[in-house]
């Protein structure tokens, strides 16, 4: 099933697998790349089922396209690629399940999550990647799970400052940002506790749950560097109350349930931290403010390289009809999107950043 409908001139086949908060924006993504054609969308919702996706990306007109739950008529439509933007945090194994179902069938993915896949080593069981190299021999299909964090705020910018490094000391890519605007419940109150007692723990401060989450992005950073982490990584939490009742888009947060927090997680080499992924969450602007804090409001993805010399490069990004929350989906959305030709030309099985050429906004820049 897969094709090189990029060699041939003609555009490459797409499907998006979702219209939420990422889905949306891959819609409009590919209705507007000259080298992309969408050609079903997947939704999990039977309210939007037949609806015309136009529509539920907010795009204000049709694309002649209806919103489907049929997955085999989506993969009888014999996509070069599909564009997976589903929510993955809470179905972990069930999303990986269908991902690599969707390369045995002989589609290439790219997907916004699970992150864990954006460098599985040490996390998956060998089997498991074993299956989807397997899969990607036998049909040629391929896999790459990117976005902006995890993704290229820190694997593909990174790696590309430390090009200009005579001596790296340490590799620090950061998140620092206020969520108080970004609209997931689940994750907000679910996987990450705010408006919740201190005393509740949710799974993702438990040992070993965010070298899960985040554990890609060190060893990647590692690898690109070629280095080799002692193991297990190390991770710090600092969970702080909120001051005075907040208001989020998520969740109403009383004063002294959780505002805000700051974890690490540190890759080491011989006891000596060298590659570090660090976010500071806040639920308002004003809350720890002794945590690092972005040049301006809202947030900004930030690499600060210690060495020779030293370097520190702070990413801020903002949608043109909304705050960073909404880029931050943009964003993510984009890099998949525009990563769909490479991918599909890459060999089958698992795609990482390291093993991407350059991939650009071509075609994108605007006409008068």
């Amino acid at each position: 099933m897969v094709s090189t409908g990029s060699t041939t001139g003609l555009p490459l086949k797409v499907v998006v697998w979702s219209t939420g908060t990422v889905g949306r924006h891959a819609i409009a993504g590919i209705d507007r790349h000259p080298d992309l054609e969408l050609v079903g969308v997947w939704v999990s919702n039977p309210d939007k089922v037949g609806r015309d996706v136009g529509i539920l990306a907010d795009l204000g007109r049709e694309l002649g396209i209806e919103a489907t739950s049929d997955r085999d008529a989506l993969l009888a439509l014999q996509p070069d690629c599909i564009v997976h933007t589903a929510m993955a945090d809470d179905r972990v194994f069930e999303c990986i399940e269908d991902l690599f179902g969707f390369v045995e069938a002989g589609v290439n993915v790219v997907s916004s999550g699970p992150v864990l896949l954006q460098w599985p080593d040490k996390i998956l069981p060998d089997e498991m990647l074993q299956r989807l190299a397997d899969a990607g021999a036998r049909t040629g299909a391929s896999l790459h799970v990117n976005g902006i964090d995890p993704g290229f705020a820190n694997d593909v910018l990174p790696l590309s400052l430390t090009s200009l490094s005579q001596r790296i000391d340490e590799v620090r890519v950061m998140e620092i940002a206020d969520y108080s605007t970004y609209y997931q419940p689940v994750v907000m109150q679910e996987i990450y506790g705010f408006g919740k007692s201190l005393d509740h723990r949710p799974m993702l401060w438990e040992p070993g749950i965010l070298t899960m989450a985040w554990g890609s992005v060190v060893r990647q950073l590692a690898a690109g560097l070629g280095i080799t982490l002692d193991e297990p990584l190390t991770e710090e939490v600092d969970r702080r109350a909120a001051e005075v009742d907040t208001k989020t888009a998520s969740v109403d947060i009383e004063a002294g349930t959780m505002g805000a927090v700051r974890f690490q997680v540190i890759g080491k080499v011989d006891g000596v931290p060298r590659v570090v992924l660090e976010h500071v969450t806040r639920t308002a602007e004003d809350q720890v403010p002794e945590w690092a804090q972005p040049p301006e409001g809202g947030g900004c993805y930030r690499v600060v390289i210690t060495g020779e010399p030293f370097m520190q490069c702070d990413f801020v990004h903002h949608g043109e009809h909304g705050d960073h929350n909404v880029s931050g989906m943009i964003v993510t959305a984009q890099r998949l999107v525009n990563a769909v030709p490479a991918v599909v030309a890459s060999p089958g099985g698992l795609v990482t950043a390291l093993d991407l050429p350059l991939v650009t906004g071509k075609g994108l820049v605007a006409h008068a």
